[in-house]
Formats: C-alpha cells, structure tokens, sequence
C-alpha cells in the first residue's frame, strides 16, 4: 500500500515517488531579482507519497530508502512532471533521487 504525506489523487506506482518541488529562488546571491523565465526549475522537493516498492526476483517488495516529508536532491532531467488540481508535481523512479537533506 501506498504512503502517503498529503492528499493527492495520484498514487505511484512500482519504485516510483511522487515530489513537489520547492520554490525557485526569487534572487541571486547578488541580490539580483530574477524574473520567472530566468529562474532554474529547483532539484530539490519533498516527498509526497511513494509506490508499493521495487518487486524483487523472489515476488516480494523492496523497501524505500526515503520516507513521506524528507526533503530530497534529484537529478536535472529526472522524471515526468504531472499537475494535479493545480499544483505541480514530480513522479521519479526512487534511482533518480541523488540524496536525502537533513
């Protein structure tokens, strides 16, 4: 069964995780304000909710090593970005997530 931090409508499936992104920075460490078109999509999110795990040769299930709410690096390009009900979400194989920020 599916783990899950909020109420969303979408459960991911297998090894997949689903993440919402933080916020872009609004300015550099300059102090420069960037306009929306100029701001790098952020590579860290928090957790959402998680699939039922990698299956296993043997039929089981893989546990994950991340968890609901823990606030994780990803890679540039990884996953697919879905949006529901207006918020903008990030659904990526647990491969893609490079480290847990403690």
């Amino acid at each position: 069964m599916a783990k899950t931090a909020l109420k969303t409508k979408v459960k991911p499936l297998g090894e997949n995780i689903l993440i919402k992104r933080l916020e872009a920075e609004e300015r550099t460490a300059g102090g420069i304000v960037l306009p929306d078109s100029a701001k790098e999509k952020p590579k860290e999110g928090v957790v959402v909710s998680l699939g039922d795990g990698r299956l296993l040769d043997d039929g089981s299930r893989a546990d994950f090593t991340v968890k609901t709410k823990d606030r994780v690096l990803f890679s540039s390009y990884a996953g697919t970005e879905v949006k529901v009900d207006g918020d903008e979400y990030l659904l990526i194989p647990e491969s893609d997530i490079l480290a847990v920020v403690e």
